[in-house]
């Protein structure tokens, strides 16, 4: 995302570093392991693939994202999301030596 946001005005930060979350009190930890988390200039809050669109959507090419909004679109789009957020360890093919990520593969 850093590289593909290029330091255009979003701030990325990790929800695991200490004191994130504290700046965010409507947002939970467990809301940030399901969906990345997008907190908006006016303070409304996106999650999920709708988070992504917005975020690259200000880049010129990011527009073509908008597709997303396109009925019936989003909501494959949003399953498509929802899959792969459940399986990133695995697809990323991390492994966890301490077993800390077995919440990640219920």
């Amino acid at each position: 995302m850093k590289r593909l946001l290029g330091g255009q005005g979003t701030e990325l930060r990790s929800f695991r570093d200490e004191g994130v979350l504290d700046s965010f009190p409507g947002i939970s930890a467990e809301r940030c392991e399901r969906a990345m988390q997008l907190v908006q200039a006016d303070g409304r809050v996106v999650e999920g693939a709708e988070a992504i669109v917005r975020a690259l959507g200000r880049r010129t090419l990011g527009r073509l994202l908008y597709v997303y909004y396109v009925p019936g679109l989003r909501q494959v789009i949003d399953l498509a999301y929802r899959v792969f957020a459940r399986y990133r360890f695995r697809i990323a093919g991390r492994q966890c030596s301490d077993g800390s990520c077995a919440v990640h593969f219920k």
